[in-house]
């Protein structure tokens, strides 16, 4: 974790002790990820986004993913919806779970959330954007923030919503540099964050194409940002906010940190869930090896969690020799 005494800056009234955040990434940022990747020196935490209407219903999924310890905090809270009313309601409800902090994802581009105008789908609307801003400003007792997009190819209106955000009494503003129908693909707009940085007094955090310990700095020089967002540059390789590139670590870094993360992950969800969730984080972490075909199969058959830890190590034992 971040051990300087001197905020890099503030969120309305929230000190941030650190200049790189962990994005918040549907099915990747739940907390078993997330608290690990914050002691490596995450600055905060994003939990994954939620659905508005599933927080006002009777589901069980918004208490999972809403979860959080005490030592993660700064804690964001990360929600999407297309109506402000309904916006509102589920942020008064959640809360009162105490977070930090309550972020509106107007960057999802993901077809089946986009469409229905919530995600990257509210940046075409303007004005409703200003309307929800404005009334969680109003009634919300914690800094309200968003995650926009550059737009869409056909209206890339970012710098007009980065100022609706700020005018309304938004405290910070995340930016990835991709329009809705690039998705992750092509290189992200650097300068387009840097506009948005030089328009805004609010902080500024800048995302995409962040994947080494030079790009950080790259990005912030480039962008004078506030911090830098980084999603999956970090699933593969967490120790990023170590300051710590892929090829630095060390087999026994990589072996501690699998038996740390499938002990969290059976811990949070059960021994069958848990090793099952975790999957495709081992898959991912033992990236830099050339796995064959068959390790990989070996890897997403369902199996306990200690037999599954004991293959894990006896295939790291023979790729990290």
């Amino acid at each position: 974790m971040n051990e300087s005494k001197t905020p890099h800056f503030h969120i309305r009234e929230v000190p941030v002790y650190g200049d790189t955040v962990l994005a918040p990434m549907d099915g990747y940022s739940d907390w078993p990820f997330r608290s690990l990747c914050r002691e490596l020196g995450s600055a905060m935490s994003y939990t994954e986004f939620v659905k508005v209407e599933k927080i006002l219903s009777r589901s069980k999924e918004p208490a999972k993913r809403l979860f959080f310890k005490e030592e993660e905090r700064p804690m964001t809270f990360q929600i999407y919806g297309e109506d402000p009313d309904l916006i509102l309601k589920a942020a008064l409800k959640i809360q009162e779970l105490d977070p930090d902090i309550i972020d509106l994802n107007m960057g999802c581009p993901a077809k089946t959330i986009a469409d229905r105008g919530a995600g990257v789908g509210m940046m075409p609307s303007a004005l409703r954007i200003a309307r929800t801003f404005h009334k969680l400003v109003k009634h919300l007792r914690v800094p309200v923030t968003g995650k926009i997009r550059l737009g869409w190819d056909k209206c890339r209106n970012y710098k007009l919503i980065a100022r609706i955000v700020e005018e309304e009494g938004g405290s910070l503003i995340a930016i990835h540099g991709r329009t809705k129908e690039q998705r992750y693909s092509g290189n992200a707009d650097w300068d387009a964050i840097a506009e948005v940085k030089s328009l805004v007094k609010i902080p500024v955090i800048g995302s995409g194409d962040v994947k080494t310990v030079a790009d950080i700095d790259r990005m912030k020089k480039h962008t004078n940002v506030d911090a830098v967002m980084i999603g999956r540059g970090a699933i593969a390789n967490p120790w990023i906010f170590s300051r710590i590139d892929r090829d630095q670590v060390t087999p026994q870094m990589m072996q501690d940190l699998i038996r740390k993360h499938l002990a969290r992950s059976v811990e949070f969800y059960g021994d069958e869930d848990g090793s099952r969730l975790f999957r495709k984080y081992a898959v991912q972490y033992l990236l830099m090896h050339t796995l064959t075909r068959e390790e990989r199969k070996e890897i997403l058959k369902p199996r306990p969690s200690g037999e599954f830890a004991k293959m894990l190590e006896q295939i790291y034992a023979v790729t990290a020799s």
